[in-house]
């Protein structure tokens, strides 16, 4: 089955979040180089022209994300230490596994910054977000989770310790817990858009697995299974940054959103089984033995 660079749940895509995932997924974790021949191979097998991705490679050396070093004739693009950490910090939450038990504390992030620290304003949101915290009211941002040692780095990172202050507390007023969780985030449409997923990609998953169970073998190529687990991946990473993995005395009755993330988990394990060392051959010119229980770093 070939798959295109669009589709229902992804009307466009950008080039350099595609390259941004390829690096995460497959690159980083076998070294964080490849050769640029390489490179566009992959890149050539998701629908990606040369042309493209060169004028793409090259806006994201100017960015900082990449660097080059040449051998030769030949060049390889390699993860700086700054596109390798906000990598990384994605791969954390894209794998990071659900909440089961909760010990009923609320963590509030509370900041008052003058207006001409906008923007300073702004970054620290964008982190709160990424980490699944809800605005409670403004300046204030709640979660269920203990990310202190995250949110020390980050108010280190952004010079801003003074205008922020961390609080642990349990809610004992008037509202709820659901109420809160219904003020804070908007969960029926995050579960509208995990239905959206199951609905795409279950059929292709059942299929895909009948394929592989038969006594005939798979008919899959390891590249197609390459494509299929990319685009799969690709089309999962956006949750992480809209659910905010709230425990699951939190969540509606039957979270649709553990069913979409059992089909993530199952169909990558499965496509990394038929990919076989598909990838380790290209990224590091050489074979690999894949196991089911490859499936940690290199294989999840």
């Amino acid at each position: 089955m070939e798959h295109d660079r669009q589709s229902s749940l992804r009307p466009a895509t950008s080039t350099q979040f595609v390259i941004f995932n390829l690096f995460g997924d497959y690159i980083m974790p076998r070294g964080g180089s490849i050769w640029t021949y390489k490179l566009l191979h992959l890149l050539e097998l998701l629908n990606v022209s040369e042309r493209a991705a060169r004028s793409t490679l090259s806006r994201m050396k100017k960015e900082g994300w990449l660097v080059t070093r040449k051998s030769g004739r030949q060049t390889q693009h390699v993860l700086t230490r700054r596109g390798r950490a906000i990598l990384e910090q994605g791969n954390q939450r894209i794998f990071e596994t659900p909440s089961e038990r909760w010990d009923g504390q609320w963590r509030l992030v509370v900041y008052s910054l003058p207006e001409e620290k906008r923007e300073l304003r702004n970054q620290l949101r964008k982190k709160l977000l990424w980490y699944g915290f809800g605005n409670l009211a403004p300046g204030t941002w709640i979660a269920p989770h203990d990310w202190r040692r995250e949110l020390e780095d980050i108010l280190d990172d952004l010079a801003m310790r003074q205008y922020v202050t961390l609080f642990t507390v349990t809610q004992t007023g008037y509202t709820s817990n659901a109420e809160l969780v219904q003020r804070c985030w908007n969960i029926p449409e995050i579960e509208r858009e995990y239905q959206v997923f199951v609905d795409h990609y279950n059929t292709e998953y059942r299929t895909a697995q009948a394929q592989f169970d038969s006594a005939g073998g798979v008919d899959l190529a390891p590249e197609d299974c390459f494509v299929r687990r990319f685009w799969l991946t690709y089309d999962f990473q956006p949750f992480p940054r809209k659910d905010p993995n709230l425990p699951m005395e939190l969540l509606p009755d039957n979270w649709i959103g553990a069913s979409a993330r059992n089909l993530f988990t199952n169909y990558r394990r499965l496509l990394s089984r038929g990919m076989g060392d598909f990838i380790d051959t290209i990224v590091l010119g050489q074979k690999r033995s894949y196991t089911p229980e490859d499936v940690g770093t290199l294989a999840r």
